[in-house]
């Protein structure tokens, strides 16, 4: 990634990501140091996130997400209008890589608290392997696989989930995703909060 979040197109993932960090730590008032303890994200590493001299994995944006009580695709979109119109959203257009690792995330539907949950499409690239630590309390997330096969670490046990085939687990415990295939696997996924959890 360029050294400099200046570098980072206005519209880019990253130049969201960094002005997110920065905009909740002004805030809420933390210093780096007290955003390190609430993440558990070193304060060299949320220093380099912010200015934009590091691309964070997906795991340690989740981290960041759970300790700032904020939801995921809250660093990857802006949120969306409060409205009841119909909306209409495009995986080819909302796709991209937010994180270092390969991979690809369609923020269908950002996260609305009056729904309480955000609607993500992943790309898993052949050989990636996620293993997530637990996120917040009552955090539940649902995959339904689209396009080949991958598996989910769930109940201490990895199950392979076919074309088709769908899990539903909660979150707060750990749990992962992996494809040892050679071709990607697509999914869904959608990540319900606890009433009054996120921001």
């Amino acid at each position: 990634m360029s050294p400099a979040s200046s570098m980072s197109p206005p519209g880019s993932v990253t130049h969201h990501l960094t002005a997110r960090l920065r905009s909740l730590r002004a805030e809420r008032g933390w210093s780096l140091d007290r955003a390190a303890q609430a993440t558990g994200v070193s304060k060299a590493m949320l220093g380099q996130i912010e200015r934009g001299e590091s691309s964070p994995t997906v795991a340690t944006l989740w981290k960041i997400a759970s300790g700032f009580e904020c939801s995921l695709s809250s660093f990857l979109v802006a949120p969306p209008a409060t409205t009841d119109a119909t909306l209409f959203r495009s995986t080819d257009a909302e796709r991209a890589r937010p994180a270092s690792d390969d991979m690809l995330v369609a923020p269908l539907f950002p996260f609305d608290s009056r729904m309480g949950f955000e609607w993500l499409e992943l790309t898993l690239a052949p050989g990636y392997v996620r293993e997530s630590e637990p996120h917040a309390a009552g955090v539940t997330e649902h995959v339904l696989v689209l396009q080949g096969s991958m598996d989910v670490f769930v109940d201490n046990a990895w199950q392979t989930l076919h074309t088709g085939e769908a899990v539903r687990f909660a979150a707060d415990r750990p749990h992962g995703y992996r494809n040892l295939n050679a071709t990607p696997a697509i999914c869904h996924n959608l990540i319900h909060y606890a009433a009054g959890q996120p921001a």
